[in-house]
């Protein structure tokens, strides 16, 4: 009777704990949101310096630079082996002309772009900022032109009561300069800004994701962007590197 107690005394032991185990295995993985607002590259509407025609109409993101080209959010991410697409959305709605969501294989991200016309800029990086205020996001990302060269915006606060203190990242020209106490004023931590001219491939983006979705720290997302900046550039790293702003100074 002993032994017959002792094994099963065991048996239930064993039971108990393998449960215990497949509980935490099976346990859900928390999804990190990520917003991507793209002002598509319009040589008539922005100040930049012109780009060939046909990647830079602000009305056609399927061939645009910083949409569907293959440097471009929709171009880099649609061929990723570790972002899937779940959703997308071909229809003009007001100024975004396209939507995409892309899933990380990692099941701890999910990525949603919208692509904005070039002509309304303004409206992309209000959006952008709004999106800061609401905490929609954990991390809400600009990409395209500097529009802050161009015109100004006024300063927004962090909506009352707000939960999500997002992270930052800005692909643009010069984003440190014009963007930076704009994000702090808002509750906000930029993770990754420049401080050069520079030319905002969505390559950058795919690269730093990684380190921050598994919570790298903002000096390793710098390193990442120097390293995917020079080897698209074919510069230097050290050059590439400085590209991008130091964010502990």
């Amino acid at each position: 009777m002993r032994l017959e107690c002792g094994v099963i005394a065991l048996c239930s032991h064993l039971c108990l704990s393998g449960m215990g185990l497949a509980d935490s295995r099976t346990a859900p993985v928390p999804v990190r949101a990520i917003g991507v607002f793209v002002a598509l590259c319009d040589n008539e509407h922005q100040g930049i310096v012109p780009v060939p025609k046909a990647i830079g109409d602000g009305e056609d993101p399927e061939r645009n630079l910083y949409w569907g080209n293959a440097e471009g959010l929709a171009g880099i991410f649609g061929r990723s082996a570790r972002w899937k697409q779940s959703e997308t959305s071909e229809t003009a709605s007001g100024e975004v002309l396209r939507q995409k969501t892309y899933r990380h294989e990692s099941g701890k991200a999910v990525l949603t772009a919208f692509a904005y016309r070039g002509s309304a800029i303004k409206k992309c990086l209000e959006d952008f900022e709004e999106a800061i205020c609401l905490g929609k996001y954990d991390l809400v990302v600009y990409i395209g032109h500097n529009g802050l060269m161009d015109f100004t915006l006024p300063q927004r606060s962090p909506e009352t009561g707000r939960k999500n203190k997002p992270e930052c990242v800005v692909l643009c020209c010069k984003s440190a300069s014009y963007f930076r106490d704009r994000i702090e004023s808002m509750e906000a931590r930029p993770i990754l800004l420049t401080k050069q001219f520079m030319y905002p491939g969505a390559f950058i983006l795919r690269d730093v994701l990684e380190d921050w979705i598994r919570g790298a720290d903002r000096k390793t997302c710098r390193a990442s962007a120097g390293r995917a900046y020079a080897a698209n550039q074919k510069i230097s790293q050290k050059s590439a590197l400085g590209v991008f702003a130091d964010l502990e100074r």
